[in-house]
């Protein structure tokens, strides 16, 4: 297999990684593949929110090559199990449900229903920490392979997206309508409070407030690499080809379970507002190039941009992946719904085993492989 080499100094150039639960392995496939076919590629600037944090923080913090980086997130991702992500918690619902209650019928308002996640978090918090050394990023920011790394959460006091941004002492930081960028030295926490979808996970708490996941109002998931300098951005969304080439028009034989309603919703959490970005992005590119030159509004610039997407549906792979969930969130997921063939979307995000894991990273390998004359003209051209 040939590879091609690509020169160090694209200092704009961008990684960008969505989140998605599980789903999040398919980009470590597509970049390994990327990675093997272009030779000393770095990415000087990385963003990633929720999942997609998971791997931003791992590839900017590692010290080797991004190859190497690659080869052992790989092997991460292929021995995560649901037991090293989380740990199934109903009775605390059932707890706050009933001192909810408790506290109505007896007039004592400290006793509100607060839910603090139901389910635990802390395996992946210990499976993150044995395996995610963060001082690696100044290492790297210091032998200039690195510019700026950032990750993005949800702050339950203001309500707006707060980027935490990593990177050298002149990276920019800025506020916007409801989303703000501060500077940070990255820890396992903001992983861990950016993939803190609420309700489900607990709340991480970082300085004076409480997080939770980053995708969930993030309306311009691409602001925060544009931000930082980057005029190229390389996209891996879990949207596929064939998802966006279906037409909307079906009808439902049974009212929506559960576990279908879930999946919608963890649909528009996590790919619509970056479907909308790219789409925002594309139109100033075209606007821009019929302006003069010289003539271009104060803070706007063409981006060159390239949304890697799935061949396959991710949901739909679920079925012949033979993944398995544990019995007793098959049973709560089972209760939701999770059984009908149209809740696939809801397990795709919660299916953290090994079969399927594995198969969206081969996926992905072979989706990169099939898309390496695009890349490979998107890189060049950068």
């Amino acid at each position: 297999m040939t590879s091609t080499p690509i020169p160090h100094g694209s200092r704009g150039l961008a990684l960008v990684l969505a989140g998605g639960g599980a789903r999040a392995a398919y980009e470590v496939g597509v970049l390994s593949a990327i990675a093997e076919r272009a030779r000393g590629l770095e990415f000087p600037i990385v963003t990633g929110v929720s999942a997609g944090a998971i791997n931003a923080v791992y590839l900017a913090a590692h010290a080797q090559t991004l190859s190497a980086a690659l080869g052992a997130l790989r092997d991460h991702w292929r021995h995560l199990t649901v037991d090293r992500v989380y740990r199934i918690q109903p009775w605390r619902l059932g707890r706050a449900l009933l001192r909810g209650v408790a506290g109505t019928l007896l007039g004592t308002r400290e006793e509100a229903a607060v839910v603090r996640g139901l389910v635990d978090m802390s395996p992946l918090h210990d499976f993150l920490a044995a395996r995610l050394d963060c001082r690696g990023i100044d290492a790297n920011i210091a032998a200039g392979r690195l510019r700026a790394v950032a990750v993005s959460a949800t702050s339950y006091a203001s309500g707006e997206t707060v980027t935490f941004v990593h990177g050298r002492p002149d990276v920019p930081t800025w506020r916007r309508a409801l989303r703000s960028a501060v500077p940070a030295r990255l820890t396992v926490d903001h992983v861990m409070a950016s993939a803190a979808l609420p309700i489900l996970f607990p709340a991480v708490r970082l300085g004076d407030a409480f997080y939770g996941d980053g995708s969930v109002r993030q309306t311009a998931p691409l602001a925060p690499a544009i931000h930082l300098g980057a005029r190229a951005l390389l996209v891996i969304t879990q949207r596929s080809e064939p998802e966006l080439a279906a037409s909307p028009a079906f009808a439902l034989r049974d009212y929506p379970t559960t576990a279908e309603v879930i999946g919608l919703l963890l649909h528009a959490i996590f790919l619509d507002a970056l479907e909308a970005d790219a789409e925002r992005v594309e139109r100033i590119n075209r606007t821009l190039a019929r302006v003069p030159p010289g003539a271009a509004p104060e803070g706007l610039r063409p981006v060159n941009l390239l949304m890697l997407r799935p061949s396959r549906d991710l949901g739909a792979l679920v079925a012949g992946s033979g993944a398995k969930l544990p019995s007793g969130i098959r049973w709560m997921v089972r209760g939701m719904g999770g059984h009908r063939a149209t809740a696939v979307d809801f397990l795709s995000y919660l299916l953290f085993d090994p079969a399927y894991t594995t198969a969206l990273i081969d996926l992905g390998y072979a989706d990169g492989l099939t898309q390496w004359p695009r890349i490979e003209r998107f890189l060049s051209d950068s």
